[in-house]
């Protein structure tokens, strides 16, 4: 598992740009934003040791002078977000890694954890202390996921007994080929995750941590809607896909949106878009635990670039953002646009 790296509060170097504030004190001004920015070379390995002049940053493709700059930890503030509606034989996979993901939060973190399947829930309140967590998710190893396997809409096993191909004990009755009607309400679980950060310290990253196999259902919120609250709270997606959701052979058939089972691009949306790079598609055990190891660390170590318009915010209309580093055959990660918050009246 990748090392955690992680500082006391007002312990690390100060690289502000023109500030003597402290590392933890982020400017408070109403337009000020904040850009959280992974860098990566061809290899996919993390580059440190930039610095300011090494990038640009573009508003609506105009370009805007940093004020602030760091390339230290930050604390989290995370958002578990557990599917429980997965199939059984994946959510027992992943109870067996639990251990591996209370351990890759430091002390200075702060988790909460929420299930999904047909509704969402709030198991946990945030808090820094890992063995309420540990606790919280030794009770979750109870939780069984839905059957293995497509429901029975026809065939020998989709009736009751025959003889000589009648019925047995009454007439010839047809059988409904409609499935049961399931539920995966991935896009509620995110937005009831984000409306609960946008409470919690600003000077905190705010991550949402989805385990699922990515499928979406019956969610009574929109992909856009969400999408406009995590840009406007500067709230990042991160995910560990599992299961089928894992497979290259499902993406591919899940392009065709089979009726009932739902959607499954939703999730490397959600990353790409808030700047969380990709989804940790994962089948073992093993992958599993590292991928938790991975994520937190990324979500830790980011170069955190800020900056005030040049241009009033007279509206809550999206802004996009474009991040530039000026070296050669690096990949930059960060999310796509921010949302002002719009000024109280």
């Amino acid at each position: 598992m990748p090392p955690v790296e992680t500082i006391r509060p007002g312990s690390g170097p100060r690289n502000q740009i023109g500030s003597g504030e402290d590392i933890y004190k982020i400017p408070v001004t109403v337009n000020f934003v904040q850009i959280p920015v992974m860098v990566k070379d061809k290899n996919g390995r993390r580059v440190d040791g930039l610095l300011p002049k090494d990038f640009e940053v573009l508003e609506n493709g105009k370009p805007q002078k940093l004020t602030y700059f760091t390339s230290d930890p930050f604390q989290l503030s995370v958002a578990i977000v557990l599917d429980t509606g997965m199939a059984d034989v994946a959510l027992q996979k992943v109870n067996q890694t639990y251990g591996s993901l209370v351990g890759a939060f430091s002390p200075y973190d702060e988790v909460a954890l929420y299930t999904y399947s047909s509704t969402v829930s709030q198991v946990t309140d945030y808090s820094g202390r890992p063995e309420r967590m540990t606790a919280a998710l030794d009770e979750m190893k109870l939780v069984r996921g839905r059957a293995n396997g497509p429901p029975v809409l026809g065939g020998p096993l989709s009736g009751g007994p025959t003889v000589n191909g009648a019925p047995v004990g009454g007439p010839v009755i047809a059988p409904v080929n409609t499935p049961p009607r399931e539920a995966h309400v991935l896009n509620d679980a995110i937005l009831r995750a984000a409306v609960d950060l946008s409470k919690r310290d600003r000077t905190r990253r705010k991550v949402i941590f989805v385990i699922s196999d990515g499928r979406e259902l019956g969610s009574r919120a929109s992909y856009s809607d969400v999408l406009k609250v995590l840009e406007t709270q500067g709230i990042q997606v991160k995910a560990v896909v599992v299961d089928t959701g894992a497979l290259p052979v499902y993406k591919q058939v899940e392009r065709f949106h089979i009726k009932w089972q739902g959607y499954s691009e939703i999730l490397p949306k959600y990353t790409n878009a808030t700047g969380g790079g990709r989804v940790f598609a994962e089948l073992s055990r093993n992958a599993i635990e590292d991928a938790y190891g991975a994520i937190t660390s990324e979500a830790r170590n980011q170069y955190t670039l800020g900056y005030i318009p040049k241009a009033v915010a007279s509206s809550a209309a999206c802004r996009d953002l474009e991040v530039v580093v000026r070296r050669k055959g690096l990949s930059v990660y960060t999310k796509a646009a921010y949302c002002p918050v719009p000024a109280a009246r």
